[in-house]
């Protein structure tokens, strides 16, 4: 099983900075979010919505994930997250 590289989010306006799912447009760069048991988590790479399913957006691989929400990929402007206590 590959595991996928993912950021921790904490954020209190989480819906209003993502889109849903359902409405993530074909073709283009996406930043992805998924949620588990840990909470809020951001790919650390762009993916692409295609009719075969997701893929990441630089080498075209398939990405077996079920993403929750989607924003546009900013490229490489840096994120400012909050730290996390428990994280290492």
């Amino acid at each position: 099983m590959m595991q996928i590289k993912a950021y921790r989010t904490i954020c209190e306006d989480f819906d209003a900075m993502w889109e849903p799912i359902l409405s993530a447009p074909f073709g283009r760069d996406l930043e992805l979010a998924v949620i588990d048991e840990d909470g809020e988590h951001a790919l650390v790479f762009a993916c692409r919505r295609e009719k075969e399913g997701w893929k990441n957006a630089a080498s075209g691989a398939r990405v077996d994930i079920r993403p929750t929400h989607w924003r546009d990929w900013e490229g490489a402007e840096v994120r400012i997250r909050k730290p996390l206590e428990d994280s290492p």
